[in-house]
């Protein structure tokens, strides 16, 4: 049986589309702005990418990281971050932050897993995260709908 083609989302509505890129420009902005290491905004969008299972937005942010210099092992043991040496504490918040929002549907933000990121990092660094986490959700969900394509 053949697969049916699927509406490309970003196409169908370029406006909307467009909104969420402006607001990747704003978040990306706040990040920095945050004094959060381009690397580690890399493997947050990575992170959320593996939970999500975007294909699409892994090879993507993958490829990005690799190219801004992150160590191809931090990214090939990110799914188990928790049992290396290889991430600072900055990191561990952000990633478990960005874990449990990616992951709300499992129980939501605890204000467990809330106050051991604020207890490392700061407010906007706390907000930024979120944000790149929101932000990537999204864009794992434009690509998931819309069966973005990955060749090998």
């Amino acid at each position: 049986m053949a697969e049916q083609q699927r509406v490309n989302i970003g196409k169908q509505h370029p406006d909307s589309y467009q909104a969420l890129l402006a607001l990747s420009s704003t978040v990306e902005e706040s990040a920095a702005a945050a004094g959060l290491d381009p690397l580690l905004v890399e493997l947050l969008k990575i992170r959320t990418s593996q939970i999500n299972g975007c294909s699409f937005c892994l090879r993507m942010h993958t490829g990005d990281a690799l190219k801004k210099g992150e160590n191809p092992d931090r990214i090939a043991v990110l799914p188990a971050w928790e049992e290396t040496d290889y991430f600072s504490g900055t990191d561990r918040a952000a990633l478990r932050l960005t874990e449990v929002i990616a992951r709300v549907a499992d129980g939501h933000v605890s204000d467990a897993d809330y106050e051991a990121a604020a207890a490392v990092l700061t407010a906007d660094q706390v907000s930024a995260v979120a944000w790149l986490a929101t932000l990537m959700n999204a864009f794992n969900r434009v690509a998931i709908t819309s069966r973005y394509r990955v060749a090998g």
